[in-house]
């Protein structure tokens, strides 16, 4: 493999090192961590979902009251998000990860105490702090530790942890809920975080690129590189990253408005915000609307997770075709495909396996989506606003979780049926791939 050109004295080009090299076991460490962070993320997102119907019947209260309480961890993502970007692109991508975890875990463990609905939705609300700041912060560090040939299917591989997360939720409450009650989901989504929290701590080392860009010392620069390949940064006498001389404007936010990345920001704000709607309606009330169906509550979990764990299937998949093939189409075709099986699963009510079947299809195609859009948005931003870039993508996005989990309250509550609901997904799965496809069609049109 060809190496960068580097003599004593040069100035050394992180992204150019990085892409020069192979993945080296550092960085598959790096891998490995953030893989973790986001696999814990999914566990206590989807935490609400599973523990809904035995909530519900321990505290005798019925589905609509459980709305807010469905809805208050993803209010608070919006603030971990939004906030957690410029911090993570002004101190650093490790400090606000480490903090993230450490907040959701904290918060999580303490709301498996809640004694009433009010006490759980203030609890859930904190939680979602951090699960919002731990995500996009994730995705940004590992964008900036991986070579350009494998950006997106690393990062895509990353991601489809928190889709292993949330099916996890699924298949550990089948087994942990019946015996032990809803407590115990939340007790496992708060111990396990802080034990990484500790992990992170020790071996997640900082983003280089964000050392160079923040003129955070040569030393540490090198400090940080010299795992992946100790001749080469040993030689450098400075560091740089490509985008420090085409990018000006130090106010992060000014970045990711500027005239070169405003339509792109919109776009992808508008795709992550309408795939979340369908994500969410279906990992808050597919359970319920399974319940309300016939379905066990052991049934109604299970396939509740396979829609998470499709994601899990595919993200390698998408990754991969992102990287050989024009990313925004690869998405869009996996998002009109969303839409199509959702419509699909709503007319298979009468046929468990079937049901179970294209469950799991339609959760590879919306998280599988799902899962490239913090990797397109890595790619698309430079160092200096990626953090905030990412995470207010996601950010924004969650108001499209909340509208998800509202939506499925209303339509039961108006007394719409499980093919209904199900049927009314094929909208935002046609906006979000339209959506995608013209942020393309943007950036090609800026890159010439």
């Amino acid at each position: 493999m060809n190496q960068p050109q580097t003599s004593v004295g040069t100035c050394l080009d992180v992204q150019s090192f990085i892409n020069a090299q192979p993945i080296s076991r550092y960085q598959w460490r790096v891998v490995i961590l953030c893989f973790l962070i986001v696999f814990l993320d999914g566990l206590d997102t989807a935490a609400m979902g599973f523990i809904a119907p035995a909530l519900s019947q321990d505290w005798g209260i019925d589905r609509a009251s459980l709305g807010p309480v469905m809805s208050a961890a993803l209010i608070g993502m919006v603030f971990g998000a939004l906030g957690s970007g410029p911090l993570a692109d002004r101190f650093g991508r490790k400090v606000v990860l480490v903090g993230a975890v450490v907040l959701f875990g904290g918060f999580s463990l303490a709301s498996a105490y809640s004694t009433n609905v009010d006490q759980l939705l203030v609890l859930r609300f904190l939680t979602g702090l951090g699960l919002g700041a731990g995500m996009p912060n994730a995705t940004t560090l590992l964008s900036e530790y991986t070579p350009e040939r494998k950006k997106s299917l690393l990062v895509t591989s990353m991601f489809c942890g928190f889709n292993l997360g949330m099916a996890g939720g699924g298949f550990i409450s089948a087994k942990l809920i019946p015996a032990f009650g809803w407590h115990s989901l939340l007790m496992i989504g708060g111990i396990l975080p802080l034990i990484l929290a500790v992990v992170l701590l020790f071996w997640l080392p900082e983003s280089a690129r964000y050392l160079v860009v923040r003129n955070r010392g040569t030393d540490k620069v090198r400090k940080t590189l010299a795992p992946i390949d100790p001749q080469t940064v040993a030689q450098a006498a400075s560091f740089s990253v490509p985008e420090q001389k085409t990018v000006k404007a130090r106010n992060v936010l000014a970045v990711i408005f500027s005239g070169t990345y405003s339509a792109g920001t919109l776009l992808l704000w508008l795709t992550y915000f309408m795939g979340l709607v369908i994500v969410y309606l279906l990992t808050s009330w597919l359970p319920t609307l399974m319940r309300d169906s016939g379905a066990s509550m052991e049934q109604a979990a299970f396939i509740g997770a396979l829609f998470q764990f499709g994601g899990v299937l595919s993200a390698v998949g998408v990754g991969w075709a992102m990287d050989r093939f024009n990313p925004h189409k690869v998405i869009g075709i996996f998002y009109l495909m969303a839409g199509l099986f959702a419509y699909a699963v709503g007319q298979s009510l009468g046929n468990i396996t079937l049901l179970a079947t294209l469950v799991l299809v339609a959760g590879m195609c919306v998280n599988g989506a799902q899962s490239a859009m913090p990797s397109l948005a890595a790619r698309f931003y430079p160092t200096q606003g990626r953090a905030t870039g990412v995470s207010w993508m996601l950010g924004i996005g969650r108001f499209g979780a909340i509208l998800g989990a509202w939506m499925g309250a209303t339509l039961l509550g108006l007394g719409w049926n499980f093919e209904q609901v199900l049927t009314a997904l094929v909208v935002p799965a046609a906006l979000a791939a339209t959506a995608v496809v013209i942020k393309g069609m943007v950036s090609h049109a800026d890159a010439t």
